[in-house]
């Protein structure tokens, strides 16, 4: 990734957040309850519509729980590391705020959630504690890894839910997913930065844990 593009995108970012709320902090406001946007949910979608909605929040959900998971499995090793003890903390409780407001998009669009909620607990932990057991580089590759693939993700994301209804919760869902989307490939970008692509067999380990992902966000939207 090239460094120009990744302090540019940074630098941006920060001016944003500077200039306005993130578009997450209305699901932490008090006012909450009595807003459209946070407290309603279409009711004059599709068919098709509704299914993506759906299955856009279940993955979402379950992806936020199994990052959740890795940070923990990582941190169970690698916690008392003073390089990259902190770091992966900082990213834990970013994902920590994440499922925060996908579990509060899950009960305002009364979405079913994903029924492998403990199969994401258990594989994200096991591979988090797993890669960390390989080293700080292999923990990094792992995130690396799990964040190219949800980015990509979050891409695609944006635009299945460009042509809904306008509904005040649906920009409100596009902005949210924009943000946790930056917000990950900004951890892409600190896990290359600390050495993430000199770990052991760096190509076949980013190979194998992408594939993982991609075999995962499919499974949770259907199960």
């Amino acid at each position: 990734m090239c460094r120009t593009a990744t302090v540019a995108r940074r630098a941006l970012s920060t001016a944003a957040s500077s200039s306005r709320l993130q578009p997450t902090s209305a699901y932490f406001a008090a006012t909450r309850s009595s807003d459209p946007a946070t407290s309603s949910s279409p009711h004059d979608l599709s068919p098709a519509q509704r299914r993506t909605l759906d299955a856009a929040i279940r993955v979402d959900q379950a992806g936020e729980v199994a990052a959740n998971w890795i940070y923990k499995g990582q941190m169970a090793v690698l916690g008392r590391d003073a390089a990259v003890g902190p770091l992966i903390q900082e990213m834990w409780d970013q994902e920590k705020k994440h499922l925060h407001v996908m579990n509060a998009l899950q009960d305002q669009h009364r979405v079913r959630p994903t029924a492998l909620w403990p199969v994401a607990q258990g594989a994200g932990f096991m591979l988090g504690a797993v890669t960390a057991l390989m080293g700080k580089e292999a923990a990094m590759a792992c995130t690396e890894a799990v964040e190219t693939a949800i980015g990509e993700h979050y891409d695609d994301q944006l635009k299945e839910l460009a042509d809904f209804p306008d509904h005040p919760s649906i920009p409100l869902l596009r902005s949210v997913v924009a943000e946790l989307r930056d917000d990950e490939l900004e951890h892409l970008d600190t896990a290359v930065e600390h050495d993430a692509q000199r770990a052991p067999a760096h190509a076949l380990l980013g190979t194998v844990i992408g594939a993982g992902c991609k075999v995962a966000i499919e499974l949770c939207k259907r199960i």
